[in-house]
């Protein structure tokens, strides 16, 4: 079958009246990754520069989602911001999976001590509110991108940790692990050859639904001014620049909030679909 048949509009419809769901947050999640990647040429303007005689003008052709308080174009601040949004969605989640996976097989597969240890962390980290564990770390950071996806990422591995445990809880007694064992082979030839990739499934839906997460939290740190700092455009600090001027220019929240809520709804619907198609035990 040639890709011209995969991607004819016949067979899109068919496969979106069969997975509405999924249809839907697959189509918002690469709307936004294509806005976000070709943002260097599809920005209008340069998202930085100031135009003094063009202050908060509404949309229009020049500009079609409108200017902000220094001129500014808003679509060119949007499409960058995004690239923001995303980048530090996908580190920071990259960042908990790949903790949440190593301790999740050390708990569940060795249990005894390790499990113990590793689950009493688990529950101490689970005692403090995650924002505000976030905002306390900050609080002694210089606010930085980098710093950002590093605190986002190292407060939130808890549940891929609990998620993988009991997944290899399940495994571990397996026929297929123990002929393994008889085989000869050891912890990390099993770990990785046998329990991780039947252990991938939850994960990868817990991922799906934390880049939505991290997407969140960078927008209520920026726009609380301890996230993405100007003229570095988030959508987080351009609606705390919009909040000054919402009943005189709505357009410079109205925009940002839409994107967040776009953005977040793909990645909820891509997440929850995955786990219907994924898990058997859902499936009717």
């Amino acid at each position: 079958m040639s890709a011209a048949d995969l991607l004819s509009p016949r067979r899109w419809l068919h496969f979106w009246m069969r997975h509405p769901m999924l249809a839907t947050g697959l189509s918002l999640v690469l709307a936004m990754s294509t806005a976000a990647l070709l943002a260097p040429w599809i920005a209008p303007h340069d998202p930085t520069a100031l135009d003094l005689t063009a202050i908060l003008q509404p949309p229009s052709s020049a500009h079609p989602l409108g200017t902000d308080a220094l001129g500014r174009d808003v679509l060119s601040r949007m499409l960058h911001g995004a690239r923001v949004s995303l980048w530090v969605g996908f580190v920071s989640v990259g960042i908990s999976v790949a903790i949440g996976l190593a301790l999740g097989l050390a708990a569940g597969y060795f249990g005894g001590l390790a499990d113990e240890l590793i689950m009493r962390c688990v529950d101490i980290m689970l005692c403090f509110p995650s924002f505000f564990l976030i905002l306390a770390v900050i609080a002694f950071l210089e606010p930085s991108l980098l710093n950002i996806m590093a605190v986002i990422g190292l407060t939130s591995w808890m549940g891929v940790a609990r998620l993988v445990r009991a997944e290899t809880l399940s495994l571990r007694e397996r026929d297929f692990i123990a002929a393994a064992r008889l085989a000869g082979a050891g912890p990390v030839r099993i770990l990785s050859l046998h329990v991780l990739p039947n252990a991938v499934a939850p994960v990868l839906v817990s991922a799906t639904l934390g880049v939505a997460g991290a997407i969140l939290t960078e927008s209520a740190l920026s726009f609380l001014g301890l996230g993405v700092q100007p003229p570095m455009p988030s959508w987080g600090n351009m609606l705390l620049e919009g909040k000054d001027v919402l009943e005189i220019a709505p357009w410079l929240s109205v925009f940002p909030g839409c994107a967040i809520l776009l953005t977040v709804l793909g990645y909820n619907l891509l997440g929850e679909s995955l786990r219907d198609l994924l898990d058997p035990r859902l499936k009717r």
